[in-house]
């Protein structure tokens, strides 16, 4: 396997980094072969990118078959669309690869955590149709992604919104309805966003619920298919649900069995959107 690190510049002067862990082909296997690619775009609120939601994550998708790449974005106080061009430029910049790294570049998905999840869904929802794409010299074809995987993602900017998110997203906009408006992406929908796998815990007391549950709607109102699993209890954050991606400090917190289940339900869903895309069975 290959681990390598790439810079992604920010139009504010910021440099995100892009670690990828690309699996190896080998002359005794298949030398032809292509992979699914998961884009992992932890959370931490736009004020940092959590460690819990890359690398643990990331492991344990290269376990299941996947290229993996964690991007590490630009933070407050860089202010939208910083990050989300960052995230665009790495679709780009994957499919620029897709030969030396064996990517399949119809099988790109992205997966977000908490405000990743956020900026995840900014560009599953906005690739087709925020003209930001276009003045910054991107096409829908290299920046699209096929797949998108939201972990108890910020999406909503109203009742339901974790403000901190999009206070640090908006910076001088964040008391603006419009800003808010705008973001609030169970309200940008719509025909073009790819199917969706969402998860959540039904006691999250950071990031509600019912911020999955407005996403999940939407996909069904504008006929997008739509997988959601809803764990009856945990707090947000949890990432793998497992000892390893616990907090530091806080007695078993994180450790949730029920959410263990998710990468497995994650894996199955990829083998029915993408049946010839997994190695491992």
């Amino acid at each position: 396997m290959q681990v390598f690190d790439t810079s992604i510049e920010g139009i504010d002067g910021t440099t995100a980094k892009l670690t990828g862990y690309v699996i190896d082909n080998s002359e005794e296997m298949d030398v032809e072969r292509k992979r699914a690619t998961i884009v992992v775009v932890p959370g931490g609120g736009y004020e940092m990118t959590s460690d819990r939601e890359a690398e643990p994550v990331a492991l344990k998708l290269v376990s299941c078959g996947y290229n993996v790449f964690v991007l590490r974005y630009s933070c407050w106080p860089s202010v939208w669309p910083t990050a989300l061009l960052q995230l665009a430029q790495t679709m780009r910049v994957i499919r620029h690869n897709n030969e030396q790294w064996h990517v399949d570049s119809d099988k790109i998905v992205l997966m977000g955590f908490s405000a990743g999840g956020h900026l995840a869904a900014n560009l599953a929802t906005t690739y087709a149709s925020d003209p930001v794409f276009g003045e910054h010299g991107f096409s829908q074809d290299e920046i699209k992604p096929n797949g998108l995987v939201l972990g108890y993602s910020v999406i909503d900017g109203g009742a339901k919104a974790h403000r901190g998110s999009f206070d640090h997203l908006l910076g001088e906009h964040k008391a603006d309805p419009e800003w808010i408006e705008k973001l609030s992406l169970q309200n940008r929908v719509d025909e073009h966003t790819p199917a969706t796998f969402l998860w959540h815990t039904a006691t999250d007391d950071t990031v509600p619920v019912e911020n999955s549950l407005y996403f999940a709607q939407a996909c069904i109102e504008h006929h997008v298919p739509v997988e959601l699993h809803v764990f009856p209890q945990g707090g947000h954050g949890l990432s793998l649900g497992t000892r390893e991606t616990s907090i530091k400090g806080w007695h078993n917190y994180g450790i949730e069995k029920d959410v263990q289940a998710w990468p497995e339900l994650f894996h199955a869903w990829m083998n029915r959107l993408f049946p010839d895309a997994v190695f491992t069975e």
